[in-house]
């Protein structure tokens, strides 16, 4: 060992003497100062600014500043993507400066052995790289100063994934430097395999036998996972093996010099390594041999806690399986379905649920087909034939159209007509099966909340089902018209939608069906024709015993649900309101959310818990064009709750005459019947205790804000359903707000801080380097 120190020492010290890594070092400052102090000084100038203009900023509500300032996209993301230019120039010459110089004789006619020579010069590069890591610290340093409650788990997380990496990176530069006796062809040899590691992982994907292996030896995005916070034993594994196999390789080469062997038990050496090296990352990247550790504030890269606790209801000796069906003629296959983006799909979506349950089986089904009726592949491809059409898209998106079974085939074995044949997931679990889907908006894959809904349906008969009355020319949930309710309910294209969130819908004529027990809600959505009393008998015998209800209305019909809402306490009020505002016409209303509103779901604990302390909320209004207003006529056994009010800044009020919308703008005329409030009740929550459950209720003066052209309310309607259905679903899976959204410094000081860093620094190392070398050379 104290050789390895002393050829450490000797190699630090020339090092040091020598100006590369002056330079280097001065080079690596500059690059960190550039870009710590370019982030910092742009958000705290947006920080000063707000202050100005509105004292009642907070800071950056939902973004974390300690991924803006030093994660992604910043500090260490920069620096780990440029990283490969400093490395290749440190390590060129560690060992084939001892051979181009001829002293490398001397070293093998000393008593140092082959193995102390290797790891004494690469403890050497790694405290340069340590003290690399050392400059990078200031700017850490500096951020705890900078930045309210600094996330430190992220950070020392982040620094290990680029200790690592240069430790990497060192061992494989001092393995090329042994390879020649010119510097620079090291360097560049250096930098090519570094690259060629770098870029292996998106070669062959398509390649079953070979994805497994590149996905391996790719040193490309290992240290991803570290820089969000989550460290995990197959990347610590990685690093080790690339490590181990590099710094065996340099022995293996330093060693042979001195000795005469055959090139094949030379070579074996070699393979033995590699070999080793590949069976243990292989054994390591198996989903039940990787330990997780999310060193994040708020586990914000582990799956949601309701989530996990649904995953472990499935019994270990049983696995679940999941199906990935890819239509090659789907518009969404460039989104991630096709075979050379499999590792990334198993990766990114399935990784945080394989953590919790290892047993997960995973199949692909690739295919071609169209919808029945479709023929506008046809109408663009004229004269060829659905598999000639296959093969030219294959061919434009660059995938073998040979692995894509034909539509007999993917008939025989499965029909996805209703799932409109896209990209999609079949989950398999004992004897039930059900969907996963994807989704045209940004995100395409489905969420936690969407998943978890899947794995409901996999381990629940008795999931919620939400019945909507027909008969009346009410809104349908079939139709997929601009005013329908398909959008919301079971439109399998919208995440939101209740079916993707766990809710099972359908419609239920009351002329003709009694309503079943235990349903989630009976709604009954603005009918045009009166109810017949059959059915509101059976509706009010259904309320009378607890069944969970919604009464939608609309202006111009409130006597058509009012006979039912007075046995409750409440009706619709006659008359529209009018709400008079700069760009929408006087028939739109939006109602703020209320605190009772915002209680209706976990979805909305944050704001509901920013509006308890007098603080502006993320989201508040819901768009209503056309609107009734409801209210309390008498004494009920309900306990009444505003959901959504009127804003009294908004000044509406209530007219009994014809509203017309597209003219000069309504003026309130209380002669004409006009009538004016601070504040209407959009919609009223009703519950009360029946026997050992609470029954709830919602009416609401308005159809339209649930319709298609409203995108179904978004997420305010699916907490509606789950508070109607006493929250049992869907599995709420609500963010943790970040805490690090403030600054604790000015722009001047910011200003200060980038002046410093950029120029005073960097001079005081150069400075210092061209003393030390100077007088390094007098000596």
């Amino acid at each position: 060992m104290k050789l390895i120190c002393k050829i450490a020492q000797n190699e630090i010290r020339n090092l040091f003497y020598s100006p590369v890594a002056w330079f280097l070092g001065i080079a690596f400052w500059v690059l960190c100062a550039l870009t710590f102090t370019d982030s910092l000084v742009q958000m705290v100038n947006i920080q000063e600014v707000s202050l100005q203009n509105n004292p009642a900023f907070e800071g950056f509500l939902w973004a974390s500043l300690t991924n803006i300032i030093l994660i992604k996209g910043s500090l260490f993301s920069v620096v780990i993507s440029n990283l490969y230019f400093f490395l290749p120039l440190l390590t060129m010459g560690l060992i084939s400066r001892e051979l181009n110089n001829g002293t490398i004789k001397l070293l093998y006619s000393s008593p140092v052995k082959p193995i102390h020579i290797v790891l004494g010069k690469y403890l050497a590069i790694v405290f340069y790289c340590v003290c690399l890591l050392g400059i990078l610290s200031i700017f850490l340093v500096i951020s705890l100063f900078t930045i309210m409650h600094v996330d430190g788990g992220i950070v020392l997380s982040a620094l290990l994934a680029l200790f690592l990496l240069i430790c990497t990176y060192a061992a494989i530069g001092i393995f090329m430097s042994c390879l020649s006796t010119y510097q620079i062809v090291s360097g560049v040899a250096t930098f090519l395999l570094i690259f060629a590691l770098s870029a292996v992982g998106q070669l062959w994907q398509e390649y079953d036998f070979v994805r497994e292996l590149t996905y391996f030896l790719s040193i490309g995005g290992r240290t991803e996972r570290m820089l969000k916070g989550l460290i995990t034993t197959s990347d610590i594994i990685y690093f080790l093996s690339i490590i181990i196999m590099f710094v065996s390789f340099t022995y293996f080469k330093v060693k042979g010099a001195t000795t005469s062997r055959p090139w094949a038990k030379a070579l074996s050496q070699y393979a033995i390594v590699v070999v080793i090296v590949l069976t243990v990352g292989y054994i390591s990247s198996r989903p039940v041999c990787i330990a997780y550790w999310d060193v994040t504030r708020n586990d914000v890269n582990t799956i949601h806690p309701k989530v996990q606790d649904i995953l472990h209801k499935f019994d270990k000796g049983s696995p679940l399986k999941v199906t990935l069906y890819v239509n090659l003629l789907d518009n969404s296959i460039g989104r991630g379905g096709t075979p050379d983006q499999r590792k990334s799909y198993e990766m990114n979506l399935w990784e945080g649920y394989v953590r919790f349950k290892p047993d997960m089986q995973f199949d692909y089904v690739y295919y071609y087909d169209v919808m029945p009726g479709d023929s506008s592949l046809y109408k663009q491809y004229p004269n060829k034939s659905l598999k000639q059409i296959a093969e030219i898209v294959g061919k434009i998106i660059r995938v073998n159209p040979d692995r894509f079974i034909s539509p007999a085939e993917i008939r025989k074995r499965i029909d996805l007509t209703a799932e409109n044949k896209r990209v999609v997931m079949h989950l398999e679990y004992k004897d039930k099966e059900t969907f996963l889907r994807t989704y045209d908006d940004g995100m395409f894959w489905p969420d936690q909340m969407n998943t978890a809904a899947a794995f409901k349906r996999l381990l629940q008969d008795d999931l919620p089902k939400v019945l909507f009355t027909s008969g009346n020319l009410e809104r349908s949930i079939y139709k997929t018209g601009e005013r329908e309710y398909n959008y919301l309910s079971r439109d399998i294209g919208n995440r939101q939608a209740l079916i993707n969130m766990g809710f099972d819908s359908d419609t239920i004529d009351l002329d003709h069906q009694d309503i079943p027990k235990g349903i989630a809600a009976l709604v009954v959505a603005d009918p045009k024709t009166s109810l017949s009393t059959l059915k509101q008998d059976k509706i009010r015998k259904y309320v009378n015993n607890g069944g969970p209800a919604m009464f939608v209305g609309e202006p111009g019909k409130q006597d058509l649900l009012n006979p039912l809402l007075n046995d409750l306490g409440v009706q619709f009020s006659p008359g529209t309101l009018v709400e008079v505002t700069k760009n929408e016409t006087p028939d739109m209303v939006r109602p703020m959310i209320t605190k009772e509103g915002f209680s209706l779901s976990d979805q909305y604990r944050i704001e509901r818990d920013r509006l308890q302390i007098g603080k502006p909320v993320a989201q508040g209004s819901i768009a209503m064009p056309g609107m009734v207003a409801v209210s309390v006529t008498g004494k009920t056994d309900f306990k009444p709750l505003q959901i959504l009010t009127t804003d009294p800044q908004r000044k509406a009020y209530n007219t009994i005459d014809k509203l017309i919308v597209d003219s000069v703008p309504p003026v309130f005329t209380p002669s004409r019947g006009d009538t004016q409030k601070a504040s209407y009740t959009a919609m009223l929550g009703l519950s009360r205790k029946k026997g050992d459950s609470e029954q709830r209720i919602l009416v609401a003066g308005d159809g339209d804000f649930l319709s298609k052209l409203r995108q179904g309310a978004g997420m305010f309607s699916v907490a509606m359903f789950s508070w109607l259905d006493n929250n049992r679903l869907p599995v709420y899976v609500v963010p943790p707000e970040p805490i690090d959204i403030f600054f604790t410094i000015s722009n001047t000081t910011a200003q200060t801080i980038r002046a410093v860093s950029l120029y005073l620094m960097p001079a005081l190392l150069l400075l210092t380097g061209v003393v030390i070398l100077i007088r390094r050379k007098r000596k």
